[in-house]
């Protein structure tokens, strides 16, 4: 009988609740392209198919583009190319996701000091060659990713 109870009780209490999660497979996946092209998106994966050869964050950093409309954040690597990239652009949420593959964390790289749209950015090493980074942007955003080579680069402009 108790058992019936504490089942009942989960019942009621679970249907009140909606789980939320990401449905990635409905997102739009855009390859990254290796120059700026200025589309902006809200939501959406982005990828690239760049070097396999191991990499190191050796930086980022930003600029505030106020008569460009938009802010730019730059990932800056040790190789000569961007390391392949992963990420994911929620519109619900205000992050955006990023994983660098065979990709290390230099240990200098710390905060790039003050920005108007970008509230911090948490670096998570997943494993021993991958580098996960969530950037946690002030309001809603659309963003235009590319990567730019000697020295490798990964550039995000956030436009609100």
């Amino acid at each position: 009988m108790n058992l019936l109870k504490v089942l009942l009780l989960f019942t009621v209490f679970s249907l009140g609740h909606q789980a939320y999660s990401q449905d990635l497979l409905n997102e739009r996946i855009r390859k990254i392209p290796d120059k700026k092209r200025s589309i902006f998106f809200n939501k959406g994966i982005f990828h690239s198919t760049n070097s396999n050869a191991t990499s190191v964050l050796k930086s980022i950093r930003h600029g505030n583009g106020s008569s460009r409309g938009f802010e730019r954040l730059v990932f800056d690597f040790e190789t000569s190319e961007a390391p392949r990239v992963y990420g994911y652009k929620s519109e619900k949420e205000n992050k955006i996701y990023v994983d660098f593959f065979k990709t290390k964390l230099n240990k200098k790289v710390g905060s790039f000091g003050t920005s108007k749209l970008v509230k911090k950015v948490d670096f998570y090493p997943v494993g021993d060659d991958t580098l996960s980074a969530e950037l946690v942007i002030d309001g809603k955003h659309s963003i235009d990713v590319f990567t730019l080579k000697n020295p490798g680069r990964l550039v995000i402009d956030i436009k609100k």
